[in-house]
């Protein structure tokens, strides 16, 4: 029996979101409030794309869902371009979200989020969604450089923020600057870093905090996915870009394991073969389309994450562990024999597990929690900016032929 209808029979529907990459259609237009509805709004056809494994709804286990409170959250959408992400995370579905707003800069794709998520109120852009007060927290699913510069706007304007992942895109400066507003403005800030709620890392997660694994001595992680011909994207930002721009779904096989950071890296890329990853055919002059990078880690262990374009096969998000207890290879392998409940939080009545291993409704549950319970979110500031940086600096090391730099760490 599926949760959704275990909830249903049993009547509990009253008590109570590789890529791949995440990007939508982001916004620096113009735009006004738009809140005629569309009789009927054709969706586009749905691409296939890796990591988008949508899990839908999943058994009912030992775990229940359980409301924090009857508030319902006042949420604005915005990004529905190739990865569709602003609706693909289930806040409309959430008992606690109100989706009170959309924006798209591409008005046929503006209508067809709001018709998705079933919201009449429509902005061209989202520099002019932020200026409507009845929205408490925005989910940017917008272009991957943007990302940093709108949810800084969001913060500015005093909204909450959801944020698909990179935090930052190739700038330091720009990552200094968002971990400074989301200090100075004291809102929630969380990267929706998809690889901490699949179940393999969970369970890592759930195995280091109750002391099973020991301490971490190596981890190491991939993401794999090919890319002949770059998917679609605004302005092109995917044509060339450097694998370690695009570093969480790895880094979080160590990072979302401890909490931790990197401090330095030593990179070493590789030149490709693939077109658009040639250095004369990308904005990025970027020549590599695999890096793989060496970190040293907070905890004092080491830690080999790779990003792979140019290499076709299975395609993966995946990693392991290896502690002084404990290693974690698809199952624990260790000293110690009770352990833990190593399965994942419950999700809230009717809103699905979905896609990259079933973490996307997940993650939006554990952001409206954190509004609710006005507390920090698990993929908070800090640990946005540590899985993200360490890949801007990771190219610049294999840009240098692997020379060894130090990685900025952050921390309130």
């Amino acid at each position: 029996m599926s949760r959704r209808e275990f909830i249903r029979v049993a009547g509990l529907g009253a008590g109570a979101g590789a890529l791949g990459f995440h990007t939508a259609r982001g916004s620096v237009a113009r735009g006004a409030d738009v809140t005629t509805r569309q009789p009927v709004i054709k969706q586009p056809p749905k691409e296939v794309i890796a990591g988008f494994d949508d899990m839908g709804s999943e058994p009912v286990d030992a775990k229940v869902w359980r409301p924090l409170s009857d508030r319902k959250v006042r949420v604005g959408l915005v990004g529905y371009g190739v990865c569709k992400f602003a609706a693909g995370f289930g806040f409309q579905d959430h008992p606690n979200v109100d989706v009170v707003a959309v924006s798209d800069l591409i008005p046929e794709r503006c209508d067809q989020l709001a018709a998705h998520v079933k919201c009449d109120k429509k902005y061209a852009s989202l520099e002019e969604m932020v200026k409507d007060k009845s929205i408490e927290a925005i989910f940017v699913a917008t272009d991957a450089p943007s990302h940093a510069k709108h949810a800084i706007e969001a913060l500015n304007h005093g909204k909450h923020v959801a944020c698909a992942v990179p935090a930052a895109w190739g700038s330091l400066e720009e990552a200094d600057r968002l971990f400074e507003t989301v200090k100075r403005t004291g809102l929630k800030y969380m990267m929706f870093e998809t690889s901490m709620f699949r179940e393999d890392l969970w369970a890592m997660r759930t195995l280091y905090k109750s002391g099973h694994l020991g301490e971490i001595v190596y981890s190491e992680g991939e993401y794999y996915h090919y890319f002949g011909t770059p998917l679609d994207s605004f302005n092109g930002w995917r044509i060339g870009l450097p694998p370690q721009y695009y570093p969480t779904h790895s880094n979080a096989y160590h990072l979302c394991v401890t909490d931790g950071s990197f401090t330095e890296v030593s990179c070493m890329g590789m030149p490709s073969v693939v077109g658009h990853l040639k250095p004369g055919n990308n904005i990025y002059k970027n020549p590599f389309g695999t890096e793989v990078a060496m970190f040293r880690a907070s905890e004092g262990g080491m830690s080999r994450m790779v990003v792979s374009w140019d290499t076709p096969g299975f395609g993966a998000e995946a990693g392991r562990v290896r502690g002084t207890r404990g290693s974690f290879y698809g199952n624990y392998q260790g000293l110690d024999k009770e352990l833990p409940d190593l399965s994942r939080p419950p999700l809230p009545p009717n809103v699905d597990a979905g896609g990259h291993g079933g973490s996307h409704g997940r993650l939006t549950d554990e952001f409206i929690s954190a509004i609710l319970q006005d507390r920090k979110p698990l993929i908070d500031i800090d640990l946005s900016l540590n899985l993200s940086v360490p890949g801007i600096i990771a190219h610049q090391s294999a840009l240098k032929g692997g020379e060894w730099m130090k990685i900025t760490r952050y921390t309130i």
